[in-house]
């Protein structure tokens, strides 16, 4: 989705290749084992301690025995199993490096077809805080004044730092009519207490209208299962229409499919590098181009950006914006560039592993740089309260000239 886990989660985006099995299926938000036996190969051979002090493989096999044979109480191997391969991912120190049970599992999918349960956000760790990375428009959060770049220090008096993302998301998400409070900080403003009633989220990935005659407005809030179909749609029925100009509003999209940004992109983009996608596992990068056939190739394109722009949001920014195709208008975006992929495991849970980065056509790495905007536009606390779109506005500008 992801662009993460959220509330309303999205994964990172996903890349559709020739070579992938029924069981993968990438994300890029986004271990084929059935059990920790099958994955490690338990055995009850001795304990090997390696002189560097380093922790030998057979070690786990070790512990597993001894505690079988020693402990006074009952043992849930099913429990030791999954407890084996969450600390093998949390050993990483990374937060989209996750084990995902088969509830979280069954979240990441209904996520990403829009059908969301929570308070809708997405959430994100960035300076090691848990952050708000993007609020859903209409959703509780959003009601409530949740806005993005909004740090969450506490989850109903609890510190938010103590949890993994994952667990983050487990205690902000609960039953609809249910309330979570969040202690929210703001820049240099005291914190403040927000109380959100829970509810089921439906979520539209993409809006269009026509502003004043001639320039046509997207506003595309995910990139999900039913984006690029949507998308094109509407970007042929804004080219029917004539429309000279066209603002995309990527501002608050939290990212989604790879699929999808690849897939936006080209409807602006007649050809080119839309992402390079990078890692150790591979000596060259691996480029995605744009398809053929895009039906807004030749009108100007105004992108709208803030910082809970991410992931495929950001790959779509840079690549309109490296390709001379459009004015980034608005803030820094997220910065959230990493590929993950997600591989099925038993009884429903799954593996999401951060597999390679994502750059910019020019060479930009999304996640260490993020994506700047060409023309910046604050969107002030003030203006928020009052209901005004300076960089809407703007953009809106930018597009009549």
């Amino acid at each position: 989705m992801t662009p993460t886990r959220s509330t309303s989660q999205k994964a990172a985006p996903k890349q559709k290749t020739a070579s992938q099995s029924a069981w993968l299926q990438r994300v890029g938000i986004v271990v084929g084992a059935l059990v920790i036996g099958t994955l490690i190969g338990w055995s009850s051979r001795s304990s090997v301690i390696l002189r560097d002090g380093t922790f030998a493989a057979n070690d786990i096999a070790t512990v597993r025995e001894m505690l079988k044979q020693s402990y006074d109480g009952d043992i849930d191997t099913s429990k030791q199993a999954e407890g084996a391969i969450r600390g093998l991912v949390a050993s990483l120190g990374d937060p989209y490096t996750t084990y995902m049970d088969a509830a979280e599992s069954k979240d990441l999918s209904d996520d990403l077809k829009g059908e969301l349960s929570g308070i809708g956000v997405e959430v994100g760790i960035k300076n090691n805080r848990l952050t708000i990375i993007a609020p859903i428009d209409g959703a509780p959060a959003s009601r409530a004044g949740v806005r993005a770049g909004d740090i969450i220090a506490l989850i109903d008096g609890k510190d938010s730092s103590q949890f993994t993302l994952d667990e983050a998301v487990k205690n902000i998400r609960g039953d609809k009519g249910t309330t979570v409070t969040l202690t929210i900080l703001r820049g240099t403003e005291k914190p403040r207490e927000i109380a959100i009633v829970r509810d089921t989220i439906t979520v539209a990935s993409v809006t269009t209208t026509i502003k004043e005659g001639d320039v046509g407005y997207i506003r595309l809030r995910r990139f999900g299962d039913d984006t690029e179909l949507a998308f094109r749609n509407a970007a042929a029925e804004l080219a029917s229409k004539g429309v000279k100009s066209v603002i995309l509003d990527l501002r608050d999209n939290p990212g989604g499919y790879l699929d999808g940004a690849v897939s936006v992109s080209s409807e602006f983009v007649g050809s080119g590098t839309i992402v390079e996608e990078r890692s150790r596992h591979f000596s060259d990068p691996k480029t995605m181009t744009a398809n053929p056939g895009g039906n807004l190739t030749k009108v100007k394109v105004i992108v709208l950006i803030n910082q809970g722009s991410a992931s495929a949001s950001e790959i779509a920014a840079g690549a309109l914006k490296d390709n001379g195709r459009a004015t980034l208008v608005g803030e820094k975006s997220f910065g959230k560039g990493s590929v993950q992929e997600v591989r099925k495991l038993a009884n429903g849970s799954q593996l999401k592993i951060t597999v390679a980065h994502w750059y910019t056509p020019k060479g930009v790495n999304i996640s260490k740089e993020g994506i700047a905007p060409d023309v910046e536009v604050k969107l002030t606390n003030d203006d928020y309260n009052a209901n005004r779109d300076p960089q809407l506005d703007k953009a809106l500008e930018l597009a009549r000239q």
